[in-house]
């Protein structure tokens, strides 16, 4: 175990600490081992001082978001695991003057309950997140999309927790939000600032209903999954072609390797059983999938989905 002393390391700060934390029952995919402890801080002091002595001592740190595109190995993480579910990482601000045009979303705050407030209130912006479960912070750090646009599309600023504890605002200016990738640098996102623009109600619960129908069509949405398992490549002619595409070419759909599966719905989804999946078995499928598909059409796929621990990474 490499975390320090509690006296030393969290027992002086507003957190709620719960050491040797099964992390499985935090996922999507319900599986995988323990943290050596699991830390919730309660404000925004107390996760600086935090991350500054994880920083002295040399502590791995983690940030659990809604544990939707992770994949934790089966006997666990060392270091400290954060998330950031305490009240005050999980509230929205709007602006205050005239109309509303921007909104301010702490890291961890639910993009799901965000986006049906925002219908509620008649503001359009966000609404190409629709049924992409996340905490903004983790949509932010991966740049979260689909077919309808990207989280990146409404930015104006990003607020960073970094290793030393400080806090950095990055403006639009100095971002880039590209495929699954951002320029965000190192560190813990603590808020985005995003644009907004006043609609209907009715005409932002009609593009939500358009977005949810797709993804309920297209996708196993009732499986054990962490969503689309590889990111689309990259073609030398500068086009994306689908991940899920190439993976149903090569006759994959399917195909099994203990507890995991690849989906008959989506060639990108890795499906697990309810009761008794292992990580490691997810983890050999995915090297099967990419070692078939690169022998069918000479293109290595890159995983989507966050992979942590020293047995699977």
């Amino acid at each position: 175990m490499t975390v320090a002393t509690p006296s030393s390391l969290y027992a002086d700060l507003q957190v709620d600490a719960i050491p040797d934390a099964q992390l499985a029952p935090l996922t999507w995919y319900g599986i995988g081992g323990k943290a050596d402890v699991l830390i919730s801080p309660r404000d925004v002091a107390s996760l600086s001082m935090l991350m500054r002595r994880c920083h002295r001592d040399q502590i791995p740190v983690r940030v659990l978001g809604s544990g939707a595109n992770l994949l934790v190995c089966d006997s666990g993480v060392d270091g400290v695991v954060i998330r950031l579910n305490a009240p005050a990482f999980k509230s929205v601000e709007y602006n205050q003057y005239g109309r509303v045009e921007a909104l301010r979303a702490w890291g961890g705050a639910a993009t799901e309950q965000l986006i049906t407030e925002l219908a509620r209130r008649g503001l359009a912006g966000l609404e190409q997140m629709a049924g992409i479960p996340s905490s903004i912070g983790g949509a932010l750090r991966m740049n979260a999309g689909g077919k309808f646009g990207s989280i990146g599309d409404a930015v104006h600023s990003v607020n960073v927790l970094q290793h030393d504890g400080s806090e950095r605002i990055y403006l639009r200016e100095s971002l880039s939000f590209d495929y699954r990738h951002t320029n965000i640098p190192e560190g813990i996102i603590l808020w985005g600032v995003f644009e907004l623009k006043e609609s209907t109600t009715l005409e932002v619960r009609a593009r939500l209903k358009e977005y949810f129908n797709y993804k309920r069509a297209t996708q196993p949405m009732a499986d054990s999954s962490s969503g689309c398992m590889f990111k689309n490549p990259l073609l030398h002619d500068g086009t994306r072609v689908s991940a899920g595409k190439l993976i149903d070419m090569a006759g994959l759909k399917g195909l099994r390797v203990g507890s995991a599966w690849v989906s008959p719905v989506h060639g990108n989804f890795i499906s697990v059983e309810k009761t008794g999946a292992r990580a490691s078995d997810v983890a050999a499928l995915v090297e099967e999938i990419t070692t078939r598909v690169f022998d069918a059409h000479g293109i290595t796929l890159e995983r989507e989905v966050v992979f942590w621990g020293t047995d699977i990474e």
